[in-house]
């Protein structure tokens, strides 16, 4: 059963909507407050959170006036009051503080918090049934059934917030479940898609890091290098949608102005095509079931000219069936994947291994987790933390041995 409704009721929505962001100063946090910014007799904000940038978030709550701030470091406690002294705002720090601005009573939630600390302040948003703009990856790459189950049984409404996923939610809307044959993510290749395997192995932090299109956070930019980042999308959009791995294809598009594509069983093709703009999909979860008016610009195929499309190369970017691999596997082992991908990333970052290493200390983890016969169900969210944290131990003790072959 899917919390993501598939096709737009048109119900109306509250006149004045009440907003909470979980992850209010990172990037995609930067992308909602910009649109809630232009939209004020819209929404009022219930409450943010950030991670240790105190200053960022006192500066935001101070705008948009919350009645709940949170700031995940437990020892930025003292500095967020002092920061917000006078204004009435309450204040909170640490994992349950976070968690409860997740709880707090707002009617559409932004779920940006990044890595495995986003899971259990989106699951007390889904647990009260409210509607959740889903912008961390590992709510579903490491807990997906759970998640989607979750959400179904406390009848919350998941909107995916990024550019892929929602692309394919918009497109999903022209049919029905039965009639799907297949979607397509595209993925713009990254900064290493026309070079061969021997340069990419060798590629700098700083290669990896000029990516063509999207102007994003260090740890994705890195992910869309290696195709890592659409392998967990392949992921995601399996559990978002109830997809099996085989209805789930990747396309090359290097303009990334083709987001996401729907094949229905007349071979009509749906497409969703915008700017390469996180606020374009997140303007659209925010106004949902209605559209709102974004500040992104329009866009201009004339001026674009040509939109190219190619297949995934598996071979020099093997992330990419890695995904595959774990997602078919189950029980546990995409949240292996994700948790050994993180570790090799900030290996990559530290100069520990050659770019080329991510794909085979992630390879490694996986190989080394399945021997150990530990395969099972995930029933909570302490049980996807608990693989998580077995998985980067794993990838932690296997980085020397991958990093001496790559000398």
């Amino acid at each position: 059963m899917s919390a993501v409704p598939l096709r737009n009721n048109k119900a109306g929505v509250a006149e004045v909507r009440s907003i909470t962001v979980l992850g209010a100063t990172g990037s995609i946090g930067d992308s909602t407050m910009d649109l809630l910014r232009g939209a004020p007799e819209r929404y009022r904000v219930e409450a943010l959170t950030g991670n240790s940038n105190v200053e960022g978030l006192a500066k935001l709550a101070r705008e948009f006036n919350p009645r709940f701030v949170a700031v995940a470091d437990p020892a930025r406690l003292g500095e967020l009051r002092e920061a917000l002294a006078g204004t009435g705002i309450e204040c909170g720090a640490g994992e349950s503080a976070i968690i409860e601005a997740g709880a707090r009573p707002a009617d559409w939630v932004m779920a940006a918090v990044s890595g495995a600390a986003g899971l259990k302040p989106a699951l007390a948003a889904v647990d009260r049934g409210a509607t959740v703009a889903l912008a961390n990856k590992e709510c579903l790459v490491c807990a997906g059934d759970f998640f989607m189950q979750r959400a179904a049984q406390a009848n919350a409404c998941i909107l995916p917030a990024d550019s892929e996923h929602n692309a394919l939610f918009q497109a999903l809307s022209s049919g029905n479940r039965e009639e799907l044959v297949r979607v397509i993510i595209t993925a713009s290749g990254g900064p290493f898609r026309t070079w061969a395997a021997t340069d990419i192995e060798q590629a700098t932090l700083a290669q990896a890091l000029k990516h063509p299109n999207w102007s994003m956070g260090q740890k994705i930019t890195i992910d869309s290098a290696s195709m890592m980042n659409k392998g967990l999308e392949v992921i995601e959009a399996s559990y978002l949608f109830a997809l099996t791995p085989d209805e789930i294809d990747v396309l090359v598009h290097p303009q990334s102005i083709v987001h996401g594509m729907v094949e229905f069983s007349d071979r009509s093709v749906v497409a969703q095509l915008g700017a390469p703009d996180m606020r374009i999909p997140i303007a659209h979860c925010l106004g949902w079931p209605e559209r709102i008016k974004g500040p992104s610009a329009r866009l201009d195929l004339a001026k674009i000219g040509t939109l190219t499309f190619e297949a995934p190369d598996f071979a020099r970017f093997p992330g990419l069936r890695l995904a595959y691999d774990s997602l078919r596997t189950g029980r546990g082992a995409t949240t292996v994947f994700n948790a050994a991908n993180e570790v090799a990333v900030a290996a990559f970052i530290a100069g520990q291994i050659r770019f080329g290493a991510i794909a085979r200390l992630v390879e490694a983890t996986l190989e080394d987790w399945t021997r150990s016969g530990n395969q099972a169900p995930l029933g909570s969210a302490d049980d996807a933390i608990a693989i998580d944290h077995d998985a980067r131990k794993r990838a932690a003790s296997l980085l020397p041995q991958i990093a001496a072959k790559a000398s």
